[in-house]
Order: C-alpha cells, then structure tokens, then sequence
C-alpha cells in the first residue's frame, strides 16, 4: 500500500509537469520536436486572434479529456499491481515450499528449456560422489561403464524425442540412484535421487542375493566340471548333491541318480571313519584305495562340515604315487650313478647338514666313514679339513668360510678353485637346492691344469716352429676358411703376414696368389682338396714353376679334423742342382756310351786278327810245319797263353755288352754243380800250380743238382776262382763250399788274401775297377761285374764279405730251380 501511496504521489507531480513546456497524452509527454513544430506553425499562421481562441479552447478540453482518462487507469494499474504482487508473493512461497521439498531428500535436478539451451541445476550431487551439481551430467565419473552409456542414450532421447524414462543403478560410491527423467511444461527434466531407507536396503539385500547366486551358481558349475568327485551330504549323512566325475567314479549314468540310489563311492571302513568323523564335527581326511570306474586308484578324501551339513572331495592320487615311486626310482639310479663318478659330490640340507656324499668325496678328502655317517654340518667339515691342512693357506679363514657359506643364501651356481698345500688344485661349484641346502662339486683338476700348461707351452713351440720354419705352412679348416699360417707362407707369396686372423676364404686366398702361379688347374685341385668336393680326401702334391724363377714343391695333406694342411717349400736352388746334376749325368752316360761303343768296337775288331794268331800259334806249337827248338817252343807257349786271356776279357767285354743290350740268351739246364766246379779249377790248375797254392773243394750231399746256364755257371766259378788266385799269396788255400740253403744254392770262393777295404768294396762289382791292393794281380777290372750280371740273370745275387787282414769270401746265391717265370719275363 505504501508503494502504491508513493506511486500516487509521483503521479500527481507528473500531471503538473505536463502542462508546462510539452503535452502529455495519456500520462506520456509529447515529443520536443511536435512541440517546437507546432509553436512554429502557431508563429507562421497568418489565422486570425478568433481562430487562434477556438484552438486553444480545444486544446484546454483535449487536456482535461486526457487526464481524466489517465486517473482512471491510474487507478485500474494500481489495482493490477496489486494483484501482480500478491500472485508474486505466493510464488515466492511456492518456491520456497519447493526448495524445502528438493532439500529434504538427496537429490539433483536437471532442466533443458529447448535442445540446445544450456542446462539449469538444482540441489546438490554430493551422494554421486562427484562435487558440484553440473558433474551429475558427467555419468562416467559416478556411474559404472555400462550404466553410463545407457544414461547417455536415455538422456539424448529425452532432449530430442522428449521420450521419458526411469531406471535404479548403483554408482560407484555405493549408494543406489534412482534416475527419472520426463518432458514438463515443455522443459526437458532429469532427477537423480539416492534411495534411502528401507528400500535401499531392500535393493543393497537383492544385490547382495544377486551376487549370492553368481557365486552359488559359479561354484556349482565348477564343482559340476571338476574331474574329481564332489559331494554334499545333509546334517544326518545322506547324499543330497553329487557331481557328473562322482557318477562316473560309481558308474552311475549322473549325478542325480547316485544321490538317488545312494551310491556310495568309498569302502566300509572309510564311511564308518567319515561317519565318526561327522559325529565328533572334525573334518575327514585320509588316503585308502577305492575302485573308481571299475579300477583301483588311491585317492586323497577330504570331508569337512558346512553350515547345512557336510561337503567331501576326493583326489586321484594313484598318478601321483606313480610318479612318486618312478622319482624314488630315478633318485635312487641318480644316486648309484653319483656313486661311480670320480668327481667329488657332497648334498647338504637347508640346515647346512650333510645328506649325501657319494665315494668320491671320501677319497678326494681321506675323511672317516665313521665322521661322514655322522652327518656332520658344513662348517664341521671345513674346520676339519683346515685341522688336517687340506684346504688353501689364508690368513683370515673366517672370512672364506662365510664366502663359501654363502652359497646357501644365494640364488644362483658360483664356481671357485682351491689350491691346496699338497699341490692339488680343486674346482668347487656350489650349486643351491630348490628346497633349501648346497650341493658341492669338487673336482680335482690338477692334471687337466697341468696337461693344459702343457698343451699351451707345445701350442706355442708348435707356433714357434711353425714361424722359423722357411717351408710355407697354411692350415685351412673343413669350411674352407684360413685358420693358421706362417711367415715363410706370407713371403712367399707376397701377402699380408697377419692374413690368418682375418680367416679368408680358400677362394680368396686363391686370388691373392693367382699373380704369381696363374694356373687354374693346380688352384682347382687345391681348392677340391680344402673344399671336400673329393669324394675322398686324399693327399696332393704337385711342383709349381712360378713366374718370378722360383720352383715351388706344394703338398696338400687331410688332418684328423677334417681340416686340412698346405705346405710350400721352396726347391728352387735343388731344382737348379738338380738340372745341373742332370744335365752333367746325361753328359757322364754319353761318355760311357762312346766308351763303352769303343771298346766293343776296338773287341770286334780284335777278336778276328786275335783268333787267326791263336790258331797260327798253336798250329807252331804243334810242329806240324817243322821243327821248333825249346826257345821256339816257350815263345809260341806263351803267345797261345796271352793270347787265350786276350781272347778271355774279349769275350768278357762282348758278353757285358750283350747283358746290357738284353741280347745275352740263358740256355738252362739241369747242371751238376761239382763236375762244373772241376771243370772250372780244371782250367787254372797251371796257375795254382805256378802261385804255389792249395785248393781246397767242398761239396755238401745236399746239394743236388741245379738248373743254371753251364757255360755261363762255369764262366762264373773261372772268373771268381781266378780272382781269389790272383789275390792270395804262396803257401795260401782257396777254399771252394757249395751248399744248398732252403729253395738256393750257394756257391762260395774264399781266399786268405789281404783282403778288401771297406771304400773298396762299394766298387769292386764295377765295370772296370782294377784294384791290385798291394798284389801282383792285375786285371781290366771285368771279372766279378761279369759274375754279377751272370748271377743276377739266373735269378740270383752276389755277396761279398772281406775285411783288411782276414781275406775275402764271395758267394754267388742261385735259385735251385732256376730264375722265376716274372724275371725271365722281364
């Protein structure tokens, strides 16, 4: 009312402002512009005082018209607002009645005044766990993944399509939510409100039973799908639920029908145990045999009461004894196995004590028997074997047995080496058990350090000699590549000493060397050698003629690992040699063929005018023309004598000449072999005569005849028999022997001459070597080389045995049966 008062006032005032400058129609002034136009028109009207009177008075009506009109709907708005106030009052406390009403429970309000405008919140969305109310649209932050999309949808729905909707979820903080959302008065409205009361814990109740049954339902599935056989049984034993395995355990066709037909899967004794059991309230465990499907099996049985009588499970355990027992046995073979090894092995438990030592342990460290049994701990065997000095000289020995100790606190094997006072070095591993303790390894490695000192110091006398030797060395392993080699191989070749520690390939090497030896034959063959393409490998040697003068001598040899070794050695200085040796023994063969040429040639033509003087000599001799006096008759004596041995070296050099042409023709027979040692001595008796000798013959029973040229056999006794006279001295024997010796036989000259010296005798059988070794024989030096080119033509051999001072004794060794079929071939 006061403000209407106030209003009513500043009315008034407005009235008389209106009348004074501008017109006011309606309570509203008029334009300054109409105003000012009309006062113009009123200056510029050229109407008369009468006309200007009659406007006035009508503007003075127009006036009072119009204000009566404003009182009256002055008076008509104030009524209005009025009214407008007291429905704005009530509004007030229909809002504040609403606010109350949104308070009193948790809850959020959530309105959209078209698709697009921007939300408006109302209350308070701490019970979603998210602060601020405009978090209650995030759903992700309160509501669980699935929850949220679905709210997402519902919400897009309600915005576009106004479809309304109504669900309960439980966000993420607990509380369970009831979300409704509809159109109103044209608004799109969301609430989400927390369910308190007895029908939140109605629903916490249903969730929880819900999960209950999961749970229950879970647990049935895989009780139902376990191998093992499961059971309930009610509070009075009774079996009320088995699974499909305890069916097939008792060969029922399932589960229901076992329970129905009471079917029990253990013997008599293990029910009334069960049942003991059930009466005392104690669980029921123990391990009995039982016959599943038909079968006996070992089975584990648990029974333990539950809340609505009593649960049992039985696990097949005949496996697992079968595995235990095969263990045992392999344990056991382990054990036998550690027994017969020389390696040292010692097994103590997790409380350091030992379990096992195998022989070996003993002998490495000469403990008692008596001590071991005992099961001494680690520490106890230490200490003894340190009382005993048998473990390596420290100073603080306290600190090397924690070291070693450690092992039992370590994770991983660790290796150590003991070198002991006695020399002996020992290779430790300790090595933890999985279930707690040590195992030791103790394994006396003195002679493998000793053998690998040893095979280090022949590998660096082998590298050594390999270095200083001047032959090329190249050692190429079975994949071809250069696995060792020497300086001499890098000179000679002209190739980088440290090749070998790049290890290249044969084929490389191959093309290092190409420039010096381009033949692709000899590298060919090489590379076949090193590469294995043989299909057995074989040694290869081969010279190579390079092109800078130098000769080379290759050999390829396989090694026992499949690698194989190259040598070069350089030959070029004995090649030269050789060739000149060579060359200076086709010149020395060329001499002794014109020799040779020249003396059957000067013997051809010797022989004839020879035999025509022999003949006319001994026609002389023989008186047949006349008379000779006795001075005649010793000249022509002598002429036929000289002229006899003339004709004897003759027939001896026509004879070597016809062995060495291969012309000489062998007319066997079988010979006696005494009559043709008398036909030879028959020969010379003139000259044992005459030198004063004795001959002595000896001709063994045994010796039978012999298949021989006889010619050619008594050419040989003359010959010898000649020679052991010419050597011997007055008052000396020749000794003739012949003998058989097995399949031989042998035909022996001995003489009591000077003898021959050993420089001497390596010449003697040479074909004019005339040696007189202080006698008065002398001679062309034909004799015993005929003798041994007639011997060895029969298939035989000649020996010969003389020293200075105790004669000479040459035996001329005949196969009986005459020379074998291949020589006569040959």
């Amino acid at each position: 009312m006061k403000r209407a008062a106030r209003r009513g006032r500043n009315g008034g005032a407005g009235r008389h402002l209106a009348l004074l400058p501008g017109f006011v129609i309606g309570g509203t002034s008029l334009p300054a512009r109409a105003e000012t136009d009309f006062l113009a028109s009123l200056q510029l009207d050229t109407l008369s005082a009468g006309t200007l009177s009659t406007v006035l008075v009508g503007l003075v009506v127009f006036a009072a018209t119009t204000s009566i009109v404003y009182v009256r709907e002055r008076g008509r708005w104030q009524r209005r607002e009025t009214e407008l106030a007291s429905e704005l009052e009530a509004a007030r406390g229909h809002q504040d009645r609403l606010a109350a009403l949104l308070a009193a429970d948790p809850q959020v309000v959530v309105s959209w005044n078209g698709q697009n405008a921007e939300p408006v919140f109302e209350g308070d969305s701490g019970f979603l766990g998210a602060p601020g109310a405009a978090l209650a649209l995030a759903y992700g932050s309160w509501a669980p993944p699935a929850d949220a999309k679905r709210l997402e949808l519902a919400t897009d729905a309600l915005k576009e399509r106004g479809e309304a909707f109504g669900f309960t979820l439980r966000s993420r903080s607990g509380p369970f939510i009831d979300v409704e959302g509809r159109p109103v008065a044209g608004r799109a409205v969301i609430r989400f409100r927390e369910v308190s009361g007895e029908r939140a814990r109605l629903m916490a109740l249903q969730s929880e039973f819900d999960r209950v049954s999961a749970d229950h339902a879970t647990l049935s599935a895989l009780l139902s799908a376990l191998p093992q056989p499961v059971w309930t049984r009610a509070p009075d034993g009774r079996l009320n639920w088995a699974n499909a395995a305890y069916a097939r355990a008792v060969e029922a066709p399932a589960g229901p029908e076992a329970v129905k037909g009471g079917v029990e899967l253990l013997d008599r004794s293990e029910r009334e145990s069960a049942a003991r059991a059930r009466d005392e309230g104690r669980a029921f465990a123990m391990r009995a045999p039982a016959v599943v499907a038909g079968q006996r099996h070992t089975l584990d049985i648990l029974e333990v009461p539950t809340p609505t009588g009593y649960a049992g499970i039985a696990t097949d355990m005949s496996e697992l004894e079968a595995v235990r027992a095969d263990l045992q046995r392999q344990m056991d073979a382990h054990v036998r196995t550690l027994d017969r090894l020389k390696t040292a092995v010692a097994v103590f438990d997790a409380s350091q004590r030992l379990v096992y030592c195998n022989p070996g342990f003993e002998t490495l460290w000469s403990l008692d028997p008596a001590f071991l049994e005992g099961k001494p701990s680690d520490g106890e065997i230490l200490d003894r074997l340190r009382a005993e000095r048998r473990l390596p000289e420290l100073g603080d020995y306290r600190a090397w047995k924690a070291g070693v100790q450690a092992a039992y606190a370590s994770l991983r094997a660790s290796e150590d080496w003991w070198f002991l006072p006695d020399g002996r070095t020992i290779h430790v591993v300790s090595s933890p058990n999985p279930q707690g303790g040590v195992t030791y390894l103790f394994d006396d490695v003195t002679e493998r350090f000793t053998l690998e000192s040893r095979f280090n110091a022949l590998s660096r006398t082998q590298r050594e000699t390999l270095d200083s030797l001047r032959e090329g060395v190249a050692v190429f392993g079975s994949d071809g590549r250069l696995k060792l080699s020497n300086p001499a191989f890098a000179q000679a070749w002209k190739i980088q000493a440290d090749l070998a520690s790049a290890a290249p390939h044969i084929d490389e090497v191959v093309r290092l060397c190409r420039p010096l030896y381009p033949d692709d034959a000899v590298w060919t063959e090489l590379h076949s050698v090193v590469t294995g393409v043989r299909d057995a490998r074989e040694d290869y040697g081969c010279r190579m003629e390079r092109r800078d003068g130098s000769v080379l001598d290759c050999a390829a040899a396989p090694l026992p690992d499949g690698a194989t070794l190259i040598t070069f050695a350089d030959v070029t200085a004995s090649v030269n040699v050789e060739r000149a040796l060579t060359e200076k023994n086709e010149a020395l063969e060329k001499v002794s063929r014109l020799r040779e040429d020249f003396v059957h040639h000067v013997s051809y033509e010797l022989r004839s005018p020879l035999t025509n003087i022999i003949g006319f000599a001994q026609l002389l001799g023989a008186e047949t023309i006349g008379a000779l006096n006795e001075k005649q008759r010793d000249y022509t004596s002598h002429i036929v004598r000289s002229s006899g041995a003339l004709l004897a070296i003759i027939n001896d050099i026509l004879d070597l000449a016809s062995i060495d042409n291969g012309a000489l023709a062998l007319e066997f027979q079988e010979v006696d072999v005494a009559e043709t040692i008398a036909q030879a001595v028959e020969g010379l008796h003139d000259r044992l005569t005459d030198s004063k000798l004795t001959l002595k013959v000896e001709i063994a029973p045994q010796t039978g005849p012999l298949r021989a040229d006889g010619k050619r056999l008594r050419q040989v006794l003359f010959n010898l028999i000649s020679n052991a006279i010419g050597f011997s001295t007055p008052g000396q024997t020749v000794q003739v022997t012949a003998g058989r010796s097995g399949r031989d036989v042998r035909i022996t000259v001995a003489d009591e001459g000077r003898g021959i010296p050993a420089e001497v005798k390596e010449k003697v059988f040479d074909r004019f070597e005339s040696h007189s070794l202080g006698s008065k024989h002398r001679g062309v030096g034909l004799g015993l080389s005929m003798v041994r080119s007639i011997v060895e033509l029969h298939g035989g051999r000649v020996e010969l045995d003389s020293a200075p001072g105790r004669g000479t004794r040459v035996t001329a060794v005949f196969p009986s049966e005459g020379v074998p079929l291949s020589d006569a071939a040959e």
